[in-house]
C-alpha cells in the first residue's frame, strides 16, 4: 500500500482531538489524521510520503523517542519534546510511538499539545516566587529603613557641631546616600500598594511610556508600534500598568545601551487562563528588543529581587513589574536569545476583580 493511498487503518482515527501519524519503515507518513493537519498547519496531501524528521528545524527528541520505542517493541512515551517547524513557534508536546503492523505502516506516533500544562505549572511557579519576593522585599524594608533615619539624623546633628564648614562637605555625602537608599526602600514597599481599578486606555498609557523612554535616550533608541487599535479598555489601575510597562522598556533600552529597536505590539488574545481562571478574552502585550539576550543563567531568575544581568542594576524593576502584573491578576513571562527579547504581558479583558482597593 503506497503512502499516498491515504489508508484508514484503525476506525474513528479520524475523530480523535490527539494528533497520529502512521509512519512506514522509512519513516515517511503513511497516514495523518485531522488533528495533525491542524497541529501542524499542513493538509494530509502536504504531509503523505514526508519524511518526519524533515518537517521539523529539529526533530532529535522525537527521533529518539521513535528509536526507543523500536529498540523495547513496544509503546514508548516521552512526556515533554519540543519541535521546531520553519517560521514557526515552537511546539511543546507529549509522545508516544506504539509499533503496529498494519500494511506498510510499521509506527502510530501520537501527539499531544501540552502547553496548558506547562501554563499552569508556571504560573504555581510564579505565585511561589511572588510571594517569596514580596516577603524579601518586605524583611528588607523593614531591616533598613529603621537605620537610614538614625543615621540621616546623626549626620544632620554633627553638621551643626562641625567648626570647619568645609567638613560639611562630608556629612553631606552621609545625607545624600541615606537619602538614595531611602527612596530605594520606597521603591522596594511601593508594589504592595492594592491596585486603584478603572477603565483604561491601553494605548494612551503606551504612547505615555514611549515619550518616557525617547527623553530617557534622546539619541539611538527608535520605538515601533503595532498597536490593534480596536482593543477595548482595560480595567487596571494605570499609574501601576504604566510603572510596570515603563520598567519593561526601559529594561528593552538599557538592554540595547540605548542604541537599539524596541517593538510594541497589542493583540487580543482568546480564551486564555490566568491565575487559574479561564477568561475570554485578554489583552497581549508584547515588548520586544533586538538586544543581545539574556544570559541563560539568569533567564529563569529574572523576575527575582536583586538579580540584574546589568552592572550596576538593582534588580527591582522587572520584580516590581510582575508584582503590579500579578495584582492585575496578569502574567509577564520572557523569552530570550541573542538579538531578540521577548516580554509578554497577558492581562484579563474583563470585570476586574478587585475595584478601588476593595474585595467585592
Amino acid at each position: 500500500m503506497s503512502a499516498s493511498s491515504n489508508p484508514q487503518p484503525f476506525p474513528g482515527l479520524d475523530l480523535l482531538a490527539t494528533a497520529v501519524l502512521l509512519l512506514e519503515r522509512n519513516l515517511r507518513i503513511n497516514y495523518a489524521n485531522p488533528a495533525a493537519e491542524n497541529l501542524f498547519e499542513l493538509s494530509r496531501k502536504q504531509l503523505l510520503g514526508q519524511p518526519l524528521a524533515g518537517l521539523f528545524v529539529d526533530a532529535a527528541s522525537l527521533m529518539q523517542a521513535i528509536d526507543k520505542a523500536l529498540m523495547s517493541r513496544g509503546s514508548f512515551t516521552e512526556q515533554e519534546i519540543e519541535l521546531a517547524m520553519p517560521a514557526r513557534h515552537k511546539l511543546h508536546l507529549s509522545c508516544t510511538v506504539t509499533p503496529i503492523e498494519q500494511g506498510t505502516a510499521v509506527l502510530l506516533v501520537e501527539l499531544r499539545h501540552i502547553d496548558q500544562q506547562l501554563r499552569i505549572a508556571r504560573e504555581e511557579r510564579l505565585l511561589e516566587q511572588q510571594q517569596a519576593n514580596r516577603e524579601l522585599i518586605r524583611n528588607l524594608a523593614h531591616e533598613i529603613k529603621n537605620p537610614l533615619g538614625g543615621i540621616r539624623g546623626a549626620a544632620q546633628l554633627l553638621e551643626h557641631e562641625l567648626g570647619q564648614p568645609q567638613l560639611s562637605e562630608y556629612t553631606q555625602v552621609i545625607i545624600s546616600e541615606a537619602d538614595r537608599l531611602q527612596a530605594l526602600v520606597n521603591r522596594l514597599l511601593t508594589p504592595h500598594r492594592l491596585p486603584n481599578f478603572r477603565a483604561t486606555n491601553i494605548h494612551e498609557i503606551l504612547a505615555r511610556v514611549r515619550s518616557l523612554i525617547l527623553a530617557e535616550y534622546p539619541q539611538g533608541i527608535a520605538i515601533h508600534n503595532d498597536f490593534d487599535i480596536s482593543l477595548p479598555e482595560l480595567e487596571c489601575d494605570p499609574e501601576q500598568i504604566l510603572q510596570a510597562v515603563l520598567n519593561v522598556m526601559r529594561n528593552a533600552a538599557q538592554a540595547c545601551h540605548g542604541k537599539g529597536e524596541i517593538r510594541v505590539i497589542t493583540r487580543v488574545a482568546r480564551q486564555v487562563t490566568l491565575a487559574r481562571k479561564r477568561h475570554r478574552l485578554a489583552l497581549s502585550l508584547q515588548v520586544e528588543d533586538n538586544g543581545p539576550g539574556v544570559p541563560g543563567e539568569l533567564l529563569e531568575r529574572i523576575f527575582y529581587p536583586l538579580v540584574s544581568a546589568r552592572e550596576g542594576g538593582t534588580g527591582l524593576g522587572l520584580t516590581i513589574a510582575q508584582t503590579f502584573i500579578a495584582q492585575h491578576q496578569g502574567t509577564i513571562e520572557c523569552q530570550s536569545e541573542p538579538g531578540r527579547t521577548v516580554f509578554t504581558i497577558l492581562l484579563p479583558l474583563t470585570a476586574a476583580p478587585h475595584r478601588n482597593g476593595h474585595t467585592p
